[in-house]
């Protein structure tokens, strides 16, 4: 990390910090002019101390009697605000908030934004749509979920079965989530991934929402377009998703007041279905995945972890947010989209970059490494990309057209 002169910090302003790591949040953060801590496991300090980091070492998974140490800590260094970058740290954030601003609720929103079965039922009291949802303990309440779901569609013997969605109760994104469409494939689920939330399937159109929130109300809003959920995403979306902006903007205000959020940053997943009918999936209260961050700074301009510092902060002004947010979509440069590669070979011994991918005018750059072992572990319910490929250009379609065609190339032969 490049050291160029230093920023000034503005007393006047919030003193945040930043729970986790993210090297693109720190850097995003050191050219700001708001004061800041990083506070992350303490594998970070060495690099942080190195590159004059403001750091406080903590460790995330230690839940226990001094857990409210942390919240005094930075209590005391006179910090304001604590914004978590993943998932882990959501009820960390909740629970530091909620003794920095003296609001005890606070902790319990955090917990409905980090438990996917109390925030369906939180959505469903809001008056949004969800599918149907049910907890599973082991793998008997699978079976019976799967065959109530089928009797409920009216399926009769021989038709295909409808397939339900199984999902960690509280980790990011694909982690843990698998389909499962006969009685059968449940005997594959692993005993430690229990208890798990099961739900419908929803016939859809799946994207996500990037909304920024102060003061209760929305200050900017990205519809990123998935094209294949777990390998594929750009900023801003096609036209055709485009069109259901004033609906999508509607579907995010009654979750701001379901879930009664003031401030911050919240990344909800939807679907749309062929009558236009808009379904609840979840909602994160934490940067997404999938590096959407740095894409929408590659469409827009505006760095979005500063974004996330402005919308926390109580000490940001009105003027602040207006003049820092461009107009959504129109002032968008071009679109921004990334492809995560897994391998689909057994066995692998290179990493090779497609020359139809490599000489795409859209393409622009890959984070892939060499694979350190030959035998490709079998990929787990959707599993863990081996690294992004990045795209930018202008045409939407063409760039859907592009991630979609990236599926069928090899990256590491």
């Amino acid at each position: 990390m490049s050291k160029p002169e230093p920023v000034r910090r503005n007393p006047e302003k919030g003193y945040v910090a930043v729970l986790g790591w993210s090297l693109n949040a720190v850097e995003a953060l050191d050219r700001f002019d708001r004061r800041y801590v990083v506070v992350a496991p303490d594998w970070a300090e060495e690099y942080c101390e190195e590159h004059d980091i403001p750091y406080v070492s903590w460790n995330f998974e230690r839940l226990n009697d001094r857990s409210l140490e942390i919240a005094e800590t930075l209590q005391k260094m006179g910090v304001d605000v604590a914004i978590p970058l993943y998932e882990e740290t959501v009820e960390w954030a909740g629970a530091i908030n909620s003794v920095l601003m003296g609001n005890p609720r606070l902790l319990g929103q955090a917990m409905l934004l980090r438990d996917k079965a109390l925030m369906k039922r939180r959505a469903q009291l809001g008056g949004i749509r969800v599918g149907i949802f049910e907890e599973a303990h082991d793998r008997d309440d699978v079976i019976r979920f799967l065959k109530r779901v089928n009797q409920t569609l009216l399926k009769l013997d021989g038709d295909p079965s409808d397939p339900i969605h199984l999902k960690a109760f509280d980790k990011a994104g694909c982690l843990g989530h698998r389909v499962i469409r006969t009685p059968d494939e449940v005997d594959t689920i692993p005993d430690e991934e229990f208890p798990v939330l099961m739900e419908s399937h929803l016939d859809g159109w799946e994207f996500a929402v990037e909304a920024w929130v102060f003061n209760g109300k929305i200050r900017f809003l990205n519809i990123s377009e998935y094209v294949t959920l777990g390998y594929s995403v750009f900023v801003p979306a096609t036209p055709e998703l485009e069109k259901f902006r004033p609906q999508i903007t509607r579907q995010i205000e009654k979750l701001i007041k379901a879930f009664e959020i003031d401030f911050g940053f919240i990344h909800p997943e939807y679907f749309v279905t062929s009558d236009g009918e808009m379904y609840f999936g979840e909602v994160a209260y934490r940067p997404p995945g999938f590096k959407v961050f740095e894409l929408l700074e590659r469409a827009y301009g505006f760095n979005a972890y500063q974004a996330l510092v402005l919308a926390f902060d109580p000490k940001t002004t009105e003027e602040e947010i207006d003049a820092f947010f461009p107009r959504e979509v129109v002032d968008a440069r071009g679109h921004a989209g990334c492809f995560g590669v897994y391998p689909r070979r057994r066995v692998v011994s290179e990493l090779s970059i497609p020359e139809e991918t490599e000489d795409h005018d859209y393409f622009e750059s890959h984070e892939l490494s060499a694979p350190l072992e030959e035998t490709v572990t079998k990929r787990t319910a959707f599993g863990t990309h081996w690294g992004l490929v990045y795209f930018f250009g202008d045409d939407p379609h063409a760039m859907r057209g592009l991630l979609k065609r990236q599926e069928d190339l090899d990256f590491y032969v």
